[in-house]
């Protein structure tokens, strides 16, 4: 778990995802800018976040993007209708040469009638009539038609059908594990501001009493009762108290612009946190969570979708080695004119067509096999995986149990040590006011205190984070 080390004690920030503005004092270019005050619990807050952060607006954005995908997958099972228009312009027709087929029927009826040729001898067929060089079609033409294409059973489409339920969880569980990880880290800074303004309200208290303790003792001064030196060393421990308090305020001012960051909420508007923080708090429903499933975890139950996802991408390879079957139908109409004129006057002649289609697959070069294998290697790798995450929900779950009980024992331990050094610094000084304590006595009191108190804002922070980490690990937060 993460220390807390006295004036440090907002270290923790480093968790953010973003970069911690610092605070600027300057204010050209935002004063003439709206600014929004928000009141905010720390529900409020995870709400807020849950709207407006990038990464959960990314998340929602992935299960929109998928709902497309799946309705991609489902027009494949719907038929395809295609109508077309096609002209065609022909400046040279093609020319075939065939055999000479008119010539020896013309010679068989000059035959079979007897006549002669000009020497008066009757006329003989010739053995060989040459070719004939014909022009087939005409030098424009066009159809239009309309097309069907029906996938009547595709292995592959079928289960991607199948699948669609499957990666709609996939995508909406994403979110949700998103929503836990910026809801732990809304926790744990909020708290942290929380424990920080706690440790503001010990810093005034200390400078109130070191004021007037400062302010008696140079009336004991005036008096001869004391030294200067006395005085001076008050002094140096009110400024350094005061400065103690500045690097505190800037810091906490620099975690609410980091809080500002995690939440998406614009740097220049105002937030305050309503949510106190108490030790009955923290220790509300103590260790309750001790009882826990898997089931309980968002990335126990993205994991268990991503297996279910592999399992049809292995049937999905399984049938795609089953034949398909398909449905094709054409009707069309086509004309054809010596000029460009198919808007008027003219045939134009009917084609239609229905034809079913079997693709059966025989050999692919083992690519089928392969990405079988390939995809139960990946499912084995998945089960492998969620096994792992087994172990490691069982090792955070007792490492949060305990550190959360040593938390609060320590919290405890820590802030009645606070209410003990703060008796023995009202003894020592009364004892100083009326003569019979030393100006050592009083300090050495003071510094006790200080670090008393130092120990317990430590040991309270280390409790909220401790009693968060539970939460989560138990799948409960």
């Amino acid at each position: 778990m993460m220390k807390v080390k006295s004036k440090l004690w907002l270290f923790g920030l480093a968790l953010l995802p973003a970069a911690v503005f610092a605070q600027g004092s300057s204010r050209s270019g935002t004063d003439t800018m709206k600014v929004t005050k928000h009141e905010f619990s720390v529900q409020q807050a995870i709400d807020y976040a849950k709207k407006n952060n990038v990464n959960v607006k990314n998340a929602l954005l992935d299960v929109q993007y998928q709902a497309q995908v799946n309705r991609e997958v489902t027009s494949r099972a719907y038929p395809g209708i295609n109508a077309s228009f096609g002209t065609t312009f022909n400046p040279n027709v093609a020319t075939q040469v065939l055999p000479n087929f008119i010539s020896p029927a013309t010679y068989q009826v000059l035959i079979d009638e007897g006549v002669k040729d000009g020497n008066g001898n009757t006329i003989q067929m010739p053995d060989d009539f040459g070719f004939v060089a014909a022009q087939f079609g005409t030098r424009y033409s066009a159809t239009a038609g309309i097309s069907l294409t029906q996938i009547l059973f595709d292995g592959q489409v079928f289960v991607g059908l199948q699948a669609r339920d499957a990666t709609m969880r996939f995508a909406k569980k994403n979110v949700e594990v998103t929503e836990e990880m910026i809801k732990s880290n809304i926790y744990k800074v909020y708290y942290q501001l929380v424990v920080g303004n706690t440790q503001v309200e010990l810093l005034d208290a200390n400078i109130e009493r070191l004021e007037k303790l400062l302010k008696d003792t140079r009336i004991i001064y005036e008096n001869g009762f004391a030294e200067k030196l006395d005085v001076d060393k008050l002094t140096v421990q009110l400024t350094n108290l005061q400065t103690e308090k500045t690097k505190v305020l800037n810091t906490i001012s620099n975690g609410y612009y980091g809080l500002k960051v995690l939440m998406g909420m614009p740097v220049k508007d105002e937030l305050v946190l309503t949510d106190k923080l108490t030790d009955e708090q923290i220790k509300d429903g103590m260790l309750e969570g001790s009882i826990y499933s898997y089931e309980d975890r968002k990335e126990f139950q993205y994991a268990q979708i991503g297996k279910e996802l592999n399992e049809y991408n292995i049937r999905r390879y399984k049938l795609s080695q089953v034949p398909t079957l398909s449905l094709n139908g054409q009707y069309a109409k086509n004309a054809q004119r010596n000029k460009w004129n198919f808007f008027g006057k003219g045939d134009w002649f009917t084609i239609s067509s229905v034809s079913l289609n079997i693709n059966i697959p025989i050999f692919n070069g083992f690519y089928t096999k392969s990405k079988i294998e390939q995809t139960k290697i990946q499912l084995r790798q998945t089960e492998n995986q969620i096994e792992a995450l087994k172990l490691s929900i069982d090792n955070e779950v007792e490492t949060a149990r305990n550190n959360f009980r040593s938390a609060i024992s320590n919290m405890d331990f820590q802030k009645k040590n606070m209410e003990l050094a703060e008796k023995v610094y009202q003894q020592t000084k009364k004892k100083y006011e009326v003569g019979t304590g030393s100006q050592t006595e009083i300090n050495a009191a003071q510094v006790e205190l200080k670090t008393a108190q130092t120990s317990y804002i430590t040991a309270l922070y280390d409790a909220i984070i401790a009693r968060i980490d539970f939460l989560k690990a138990t799948g409960k937060l």
